[in-house]
């Protein structure tokens, strides 16, 4: 009997509703655009360093780390594990944006605009 470890990331419903909502529409194009999931990686971007990114997954890529929650499945690119630890995805939708936003506990700060972030 092991220690169960704790999930790479957790989702709000918000999330997961969007996930689900993205992976339906991208399904739209026929059984060849099999749709998995969502991929979630950081990438070299902005004034401080790094910035958050959304792709649809269509198979689990080598060393990538899955996680299932509520209903869902997004895949964690391999360079970004070390980034994402912890993390929390939600969705939100106000009259100025929409889009997936991060709490992450491993950023140490982030920049005015709120683009990129740095750990």
């Amino acid at each position: 009997m092991g220690i169960a470890l704790p999930k790479a990331m957790t989702l709000t419903e918000s999330a997961a509703e969007r996930v689900r909502t993205l992976v339906a529409k991208g399904q739209e194009n026929g059984p060849d655009d099999q749709i998995l999931g969502l991929r979630v990686g950081v990438k070299s971007r902005g004034c401080s360093g790094l910035s958050y990114f959304v792709e649809y997954a269509k198979e689990r890529k080598k060393f990538e780390e899955m996680v299932e929650d509520k209903g869902v499945k997004i895949f964690i690119d391999p360079a970004a594990t070390m980034f994402l630890l912890g993390s929390e995805m939600d969705y939100v939708e106000d009259a100025l944006q929409s889009g997936f936003v991060f709490k992450n506990p491993n950023e140490k700060s982030r920049c005015g605009c709120g683009e990129s972030f740095n750990v």
